[in-house]
């Protein structure tokens, strides 16, 4: 007797199906294909990233260890690994980018309230880079150096939540600050940059549209002071100031005044200058909101550790952006389940147990429910130690 639903048909029941059969309609993806739909590619990948599944051979044997339940699973077609690795190989990358693109816009609402750490009503974005390195002799269309091949992930972070709300692909060679270029400011918005991103041509199209940025100065900025604002030196504060540019080709590209703020860390205490369009916000405010430029890199880290986005199962360029931007719409798709069933337990707590229980038929929200975090640490407390 058939009682209740798998784990991973569970999951799927957050999809939303209708936005995903229209990208595949939109870039053709279902032409002249008989069997194993743009569906069950995603299905097979989803399953790889749920699983850690190591290769497309780990993917078929898995899958067809439990024929009997594909169906259930949502599957219709045979799982085969040529036919899954012809489908990264060729299927358009598009589809799943899109697709990824309104799991984010979902996630985002569903988050809109969460707290990031500073008390601000208005968005706040964190924008930063990472490179996944490569084999030039496998992937020769992603260069990076002469003997280093690499691919990039900008993102975009929306601190509420850590939902990336932009996400742009590219090979090695492409210059981080390039990126900017592609994004377009919300009004009132924050981005909070590392100073990576320091150009103020492009820093003055995000001035222009009423956005406001937070990024660190470099050494040699040539600025001269106009006024300067009283601190309180026991918070790390040094100055506070409004300052113009100087520097021949800077004071071209931003011809507004800018608050130039110096802070000197206490735990590091290393001297830090941040230089930002907004006058409003007390200072220690602009030191906290780039501090939050941290949950960006700990995103980074988090994503290769716990999704599979460091070793690829094809090596064509539509391949690698199809792997990665799957395993983006996994990482949103738990979090939105997160959210939905109010679950307390954490996005990698999630994982660890979705991997196991694929094909259980437990209900979702009791599954997830069950940490066993407080338990855990109940143990190592009565854990004898060997030495003092």
């Amino acid at each position: 007797m058939n009682e209740g639903k798998l784990v991973f048909a569970q999951l799927l029941q957050h999809l939303p199906l209708t936005t995903f059969r229209r990208c595949v309609a939109r870039y053709q993806g279902n032409r002249k294909i008989k069997s194993f739909s743009c569906l069950d590619q995603f299905l097979c990948m989803a399953f790889a990233q749920l699983t850690y599944r190591e290769s497309l051979r780990d993917i078929e044997a898995c899958l067809r260890a439990q024929q009997p339940k594909l169906y259930h699973m949502g599957f219709r077609s045979v799982v085969a690994r040529n036919t899954l690795a012809n489908a990264n190989t060729v299927r358009d990358w598009r589809i799943y980018a899109d697709f990824a693109q309104s799991l984010i816009g979902i996630a985002r609402q569903l988050y809109a309230d969460e707290p990031f750490g500073v008390d601000l009503k208005e968005s706040v974005y964190a924008l930063d880079t990472t490179t996944i390195d490569l084999c030039l002799s496998v992937f020769p269309w992603a260069p990076f150096r002469t003997t280093k091949a690499a691919v990039k992930l900008h993102t975009l972070l929306d601190l509420r939540g850590n939902i990336p709300s932009f996400i742009h692909i590219s090979d090695g060679k492409m210059h981080e600050v390039n990126i900017l270029d592609q994004l377009f400011p919300e009004p009132g918005a924050f981005y909070v940059m590392d100073r990576g991103f320091l150009d103020f041509e492009r820093l003055f199209r995000f001035h222009q549209a009423g956005s406001f940025f937070v990024i660190r100065g470099k050494s040699n900025l040539q600025v001269q002071r106009r006024y300067s604002h009283p601190v309180d030196r026991t918070t790390g504060l040094i100055c506070d100031q409004t300052v113009v540019l100087t520097g021949f080709y800077s004071a071209k590209e931003y011809q507004a005044p800018l608050r130039r703020i110096r802070f000197k860390d206490p735990v590091t205490e290393k001297t830090l200058v941040f230089l930002t369009n907004n006058f409003t916000l007390p200072a220690i405010t602009i030191t906290e909101l780039y501090r939050c430029r941290w949950q960006v890199e700990l995103f980074f880290k988090w994503i290769k550790q716990h999704l599979r986005i460091k070793t690829f199962f094809g090596t064509s360029e539509n391949a690698v952006k199809t792997q990665i931007w799957i395993a983006i719409s996994v990482y949103v798709l738990v979090a939105i389940v997160k959210k939905r069933l109010h679950i307390e337990a954490s996005l990698y707590e999630m994982l660890q147990i979705l991997s196991l229980t694929t094909f259980e038929k437990i209900p979702l929200n009791q599954l997830l429910a069950k940490t066993v975090t407080d338990d855990i640490d109940n143990i190592f407390d009565k854990q004898l130690f060997l030495f003092d």
